[in-house]
């Protein structure tokens, strides 16, 4: 298997002193190391590409259950006694469906983002990748690019929470509507406890690249196990049996 030989190029990479005993590894695969970082970094693009494509488009979040962003742990008493809140299943719907649309809206931030921690691979980060899990790739840019992306999706998020992206209702109207309908069926927590609490942009934001990644992952994996996937030469190449 290609990527058996691709692991040894690592090891030796690692451990060897001799550049012949690369070169000769490399001569194997037909592959330079160039080639191999290439087909990498293809992987990483087409990848993280497809899944900012999926999860910007409408019902990208929303309808994908994996992905789905719900209520806030704040919220989680709400959803136990809203049975007793007048129109409270459908205020919750509204919101849900508010929140993931303000996370649709954020997800092509994501992509110039995930292009310039791509660009920076080097051969080293390419063979670990390559040696390492299914969701190797997807790992090395959750810890170089999570930062980036929580400062970039935060004020996006914000934004878009406040914009009227359902019927004529932003997902911050929406959840305060929740809040105070929970609040004054609750006789302002005499009833059940009152919520207080609103962390919609921080939860969203959150849960926004949480999804992010659990798509990156699929892709990757996809990539590396599934020759469909495989959309180009240095992909097929590199990646191939």
């Amino acid at each position: 298997m290609k990527l058996k030989v691709i692991a040894a190029i690592f090891i030796i990479s690692l451990f060897s002193t001799s550049c012949d005993e690369l070169t000769e590894v490399l001569e194997e695969t037909g592959l330079s190391e160039q080639e191999v970082v290439e087909g990498l970094k293809s992987a990483l693009t087409v990848g993280t590409d497809t899944s900012v494509t999926v999860l910007s488009a409408v019902n990208g979040y929303l309808g994908d259950d994996l992905v789905k962003i719900i209520l806030p742990d704040e919220a989680s008493v709400i959803v136990t006694n809203i049975a007793k809140v007048p129109g409270g299943n459908l205020l919750i719907e509204k919101t849900i469906e508010a929140i993931n649309r303000s996370a649709e809206d954020a997800a092509p931030e994501a992509k110039d983002i995930f292009v310039s921690a791509i660009t920076d691979i080097d051969i080293a980060d390419g063979f670990a990748i390559l040696n390492g899990e299914n969701d190797a790739a997807t790992e090395y840019l959750k810890s170089n690019t999570t930062a980036e992306l929580t400062a970039a999706f935060q004020p996006k998020i914000s934004t878009s929470l406040n914009k009227k992206l359902v019927g004529n209702i932003s997902a911050e109207s929406a959840y305060s509507d929740l809040i105070n309908a929970y609040n004054t069926a609750s006789l302002n927590g005499v009833l059940f406890p009152k919520v207080t609490s609103n962390s919609l942009t921080e939860h969203t934001t959150k849960k926004a690249l949480d999804g992010l990644f659990v798509k990156v992952s699929i892709e990757e994996e996809n990539i590396r196990t599934k020759a469909s996937h495989r959309v180009n030469d240095i992909l097929q190449k590199v990646f191939g049996e």
